[in-house]
């Protein structure tokens, strides 16, 4: 006993919760449920119909944002927007930005602002020389009035198919006028005019109709024969032109003889100008040799005499010379070396 006494030190409280344990009593579980119930009836009621309301109007709220939201559309640098109204077109929008449209009412479709190019099935089509060819070709082209397209094409893919009617109309036509080589021929081809003429054509035909598009240069990318003749087309090119490599030859030939024919007589005559120059110098010549000479004979006749007959002697005595001459001859006298 002593020994308990001194454990609780005096503490009563402390000895009957080691007696009776820490368990609470039945009366104190009863108070605190009953002041949990008096605690409860002091809270105000809930009010439903100010917490419907609440709810209606931010419902409300979120949708007008959800239906902005969806009417807004935005307008880029590299399209149009078009703003349909019952299935009519109202308006479209080409600067950049951010528009409205009415909700329920209009609806907007996109249309390209940029330059497009379409590629043309390939057509097989006669030149004036009876021989056909197949064309295969491009076109580069845009929109300029979407109002104008969507109103009488419908879609870019009508309209597409009315530019390629009138492109290849207007080929055929142009190429019909024209024969096979000058197609084909690089270094005599019309193509480069034909293009131009074509895409004005064209263009004169898109606005007729009012499509609302323009073709900015159409180009025809490869001509091609049937294979069904293209070896006997072949064939007939190779004899044309070896024909046309012998004219050329022939023609070469003729050139040349006309050439040589002209150098000929003109150096005949300059040949013959020569000589007749020559001979008048010559002329010129001895006749002023033949004035000295009689100028300076005239000085010593006897001398003169002596030189013309050893002169004539160079022209009659030779190796096998026999000459038979008077003893008294005075030719025969200088022969003889007798001179007075």
């Amino acid at each position: 006993m002593s020994n308990n006494n001194n454990q609780f030190d005096g503490d009563l409280e402390k000895f009957i919760k080691s007696l009776f344990g820490n368990k609470k009593k039945k009366d104190d579980v009863v108070d605190i449920k009953e002041a949990k119930i008096i605690k409860e009836k002091g809270k105000k009621p809930i009010n439903g119909r100010q917490f419907a309301k609440s709810a209606i109007i931010l419902t409300a709220i979120f949708a007008v944002l959800v239906i902005l939201l969806a009417n807004v559309y935005i307008v880029k640098e590299n399209e149009y927007r078009v703003v349909r109204q019952f299935g009519e077109v109202v308006k479209y929008e080409n600067e950049p930005g951010l528009n409205f449209k009415i909700p329920f009412i209009q609806s907007v479709t996109t249309l390209p602002k940029n330059l497009m190019t379409y590629d043309m099935t390939e057509e097989e089509i006669n030149t004036l020389d009876k021989k056909r060819i197949i064309i295969d070709n491009y076109a580069v082209w845009r929109v300029t009035d979407p109002k104008a397209l969507i109103s009488n094409a419908g879609t870019l893919i009508n309209a597409e198919s009315r530019m390629e009617e009138f492109i290849y109309s207007v080929i055929r036509t142009q190429l019909g006028q024209l024969n096979y080589d000058q197609i084909i021929n690089d270094e005599n081809s019309s193509r480069g005019s034909i293009n131009d003429q074509v895409t004005k054509e064209v263009n004169e035909f898109l606005k007729d109709g009012n499509f609302g598009i323009e073709v900015v240069d159409v180009r025809i990318r490869r001509t091609d024969l049937p294979a069904e003749n293209e070896q006997s087309v072949y064939t007939r090119m190779i004899s044309e032109r070896e024909s046309i490599a012998q004219k050329y030859l022939s023609e070469g030939d003729a050139e040349k003889n006309r050439i040589e024919a002209q150098t000929d007589r003109q150096v005949q005559e300059l040949l013959a100008t020569a000589e007749k120059e020559a001979a008048l110098i010559r002329a010129d010549g001895e006749s002023e040799a033949a004035k000295i000479y009689n100028r300076e004979f005239s000085k010593d006749p006897e001398f003169y005499s002596l030189y013309r007959t050893l002169e004539s002697y160079k022209q009659t005595i030779g190796e096998d010379t026999m000459i038979i001459l008077p003893s008294d001859s005075p030719y025969a006298s200088v022969l003889s070396g007798y001179v007075k």
